[in-house]
């Protein structure tokens, strides 16, 4: 037994075992096809990134369309309600109604009252020379 074990060890020791890192040969027409399909593929991505932008833009501008035009129906709603408000407020009577119960002014008599007529110009004849200053 004691045979064995001296065996076992001297084996042990006169083993060699080599560690030295494998090199292998870089193979230029692998790499070659490497760089051909990261290429293709980059650009394949490229197109795939340019098509979803182009969609996910013209969605959201459909979505500002929509913005924009329900704000516009409610600009005209309110310009209609300002104009008839404008209206309703120049209104000879309401004027009237204001000025008698709010500023507490007097109706004139109808001597007192004067009406300006606004005239206006009447056309010239048609072949006279106007002299302009």
């Amino acid at each position: 037994m004691t045979g064995r074990r001296e065996m076992d060890f001297e084996y042990a020791i006169k083993k060699d075992v080599r560690n030295n890192p494998i090199v292998r040969e870089i193979d230029e027409e692998r790499q070659r096809q490497l760089w051909r399909t990261t290429a293709i593929g980059a650009v394949l991505v490229l197109v795939l990134l340019f098509s979803a932008w182009q969609t996910f833009e013209l969605v959201h501008h459909g979505y500002q369309i929509q913005r924009l035009e329900r704000e516009r129906v409610a600009e005209e709603e309110l310009n209609r309600h300002l104009r008839l408000e404008i209206e309703s407020l120049r209104s000879p009577r309401r004027i009237e109604d204001v000025g008698l119960n709010e500023l507490k002014l007097v109706r004139p008599d109808r001597d007192q009252a004067i009406v300006i007529e606004r005239v206006t110009p009447s056309a010239p004849p048609e072949k006279s020379i106007i002299a302009a200053r």
